[in-house]
């Protein structure tokens, strides 16, 4: 299996494990071992199934505006969560290459491998939800119909973005590009920055 395959299969894990409850409150049951690659990969992916249902929710045009307060501080804790998670996978892959012979005019790739790998577990997302919305049976053909063309062009994004990251993971290991990391630094997370927070003191 190529690296790529491994990911998607564990995003899909994360995501239908959700599902068999569906609440956003369910505990999470990380199945794999506490220091692999994989184990991050699910919670990751776990982490963006639950935001993307909070995200639904928010939504709601009855909802009590105190629960859609409560829900956003959720959402806010869930994007930094989200953010710190990426950067632990970085670190593995930066752990991982760091015996790499780096070519001395090895290129750096526009956006880190967690990153990439980031938004693939959000279209494995996407290509879940799109797939519920073909199989309704509560909608009519041109409903399904719709959505059926945009799941054929999320399964094609996602088959481009694995194909990339699988290149860019080969690229490294061969030292012919180079991998960096910059701490994402959210200022309105950060009580001395975000002057909302600093001016109330």
């Amino acid at each position: 299996m190529s690296n790529t395959e491994i990911y998607n299969h564990v995003f899909n894990k994360a995501i239908i494990d959700y599902h068999i409850i569906d609440n956003v409150d369910t505990p999470i049951n990380n199945p794999y071992d506490r220091d692999s690659l994989e184990n991050r990969l699910y919670l990751k992916c776990w982490i963006d199934t639950v935001q993307w249902h909070l995200e639904d929710l928010i939504r709601d045009p009855h909802i009590n505006p105190l629960e859609a307060l409560s829900l956003k501080r959720r959402i806010d804790r869930s994007n930094q969560d989200r953010t710190n998670l990426v950067e632990q996978i970085d670190s593995y892959f930066l752990h991982q290459y760091s015996d790499v012979n780096v070519h001395p005019d090895a290129k750096i790739n526009t956006e880190s491998p967690a990153w990439a790998i980031d938004r693939l577990s959000i279209l494995a997302l996407k290509i879940y939800h799109m797939r519920e919305q073909v199989n309704r049976t509560d909608t009519d053909e041109t409903h399904r119909e719709k959505c059926r063309a945009k799941l054929n062009v999320l399964l094609e994004q996602q088959r481009d973005l694995s194909t990339a990251i699988d290149q860019l993971l080969e690229d490294i290991a061969a030292g012919v590009k180079y991998m960096k990391t910059y701490r994402q630094m959210k200022m309105y997370n950060d009580p001395s920055t975000n002057p909302v927070l600093y001016k109330k003191k």
